[in-house]
């Protein structure tokens, strides 16, 4: 609450939000929330929890050039992540799991969270890949579409691309040639002062070994192709949360629509991306001739389910974990600290 990061999410959420309802009717908004159909949500979060799965699984994979750990112990691990990027700001969820993880298996937290980092590249690939699928639907979205100025999505779209294909080329990079690599970051090593020089170097070498499972093309591919299915499965949720109210869009437009809210969910916000999801949700709808107030209900109630029962999951399985309240939490609110500062 100290932190100005945290204030500054703060406030980008509220200035997402009022481009958000500033010009809705609140009454109508009221309605199409109240009269959905949310007997739709089920099918919905069912298969949001297949998609979670399979992100537990690809965890799986790139950990195992480190130690072999089963899905259904990454699973809640993953989950209490979800819980920790839902309630903490700055996307804390995803060092939470990576010190659960060497917690509960040892493997040091620097090389998790490579291999965490490795599943945010390919995910921002397959979202802009998402992006350009409707490339030819994205001049509909330099209008003005409720958010109260023009959007250059697809100017958005190519800056975003280059920086997550050039992050994962070098990670490819880096993979593909460690010995090269370690020589380069040894080199580097001397340039620090001296009393830094082996803990840098030590985190650097075990972040290093997180990339192993990009070491072949085929894992690679792999990865791309269990990252694409993840995507495909939420934007299933999309589809049968749609399905609860009173309009009707392509499957393509949904993806644009996911590719688009997950990419300026990267955006500072408040715990939970409130704003930075909903408003880009709700302008791609009215792009797409949808009422305001219909996009606006639809993309609100996504957002809640999308959040709420993966929460909810988090906080179960972290309460059965072997970390208990007092001075292990203590102790596992230091590491994470010390992640941090890393």
């Amino acid at each position: 609450m100290k932190r100005w990061q945290f204030w500054l999410g703060v406030g980008i959420s509220a200035f997402f939000l009022y481009l958000a309802l500033a010009n809705l009717k609140l009454t109508e908004l009221w309605e199409t929330i109240k009269y959905a159909k949310y007997w739709w949500l089920v099918p919905g979060i069912t298969v949001y929890f297949l998609g979670v799965w399979v992100r537990a699984w690809r965890w799986h994979y790139l950990l195992r050039p480190l130690k072999k750990i089963p899905t259904t112990t990454m699973f809640p691990i993953v989950a209490i992540g979800y819980m920790g990027n839902n309630i903490y700001p700055a996307r804390a969820g995803e060092i939470l799991r990576a010190v659960i993880l060497k917690e509960r298996s040892g493997i040091p937290i620097s090389a998790s969270l490579a291999t965490i980092l490795i599943e945010r590249i390919y995910d921002g690939v397959v979202m802009l890949a998402f992006v350009f699928l409707n490339l030819a639907e994205l001049t509909r979205l330099t209008h003005n579409a409720g958010l109260g100025a023009n959007l250059d999505i697809r100017t958005i779209a190519i800056g975003g691309s280059a920086v997550f294909f050039s992050a994962l080329i070098v990670f490819l990079l880096c993979a593909m040639f460690p010995k090269q690599t370690e020589s380069f970051l040894r080199l580097l090593s001397k340039w620090l002062p001296e009393k830094f020089r082996d803990k840098v170097l030590s985190v650097a070498l075990k972040f290093l070994s997180g990339l192993e499972a990009l070491r072949s093309p085929l894992e690679a591919l792999m990865i791309f192709a269990t990252t694409v299915i993840i995507w495909l499965f939420e934007t299933a949720k999309y589809w049968f949360v749609m399905h609860a109210f009173p309009f009707e869009v392509s499957f393509f437009a949904l993806m644009l629509m996911n590719g688009i809210v997950n990419l300026a969910t990267t955006l500072p916000s408040a715990p939970g991306y409130v704003g930075t999801f909903d408003t880009p949700g709700i302008a791609v709808l009215v792009a797409y001739g949808v009422l305001p107030e219909v996009a606006a209900g639809y993309t609100l109630v996504l957002h809640g389910a999308l959040w709420f029962p993966i929460t909810l999951l988090g906080v179960y399985y972290y309460l059965k974990q072997p970390l208990r309240w007092g001075k292990d939490i203590q102790h596992t609110n230091k590491k994470v600290i010390e992640a941090e500062e890393i």
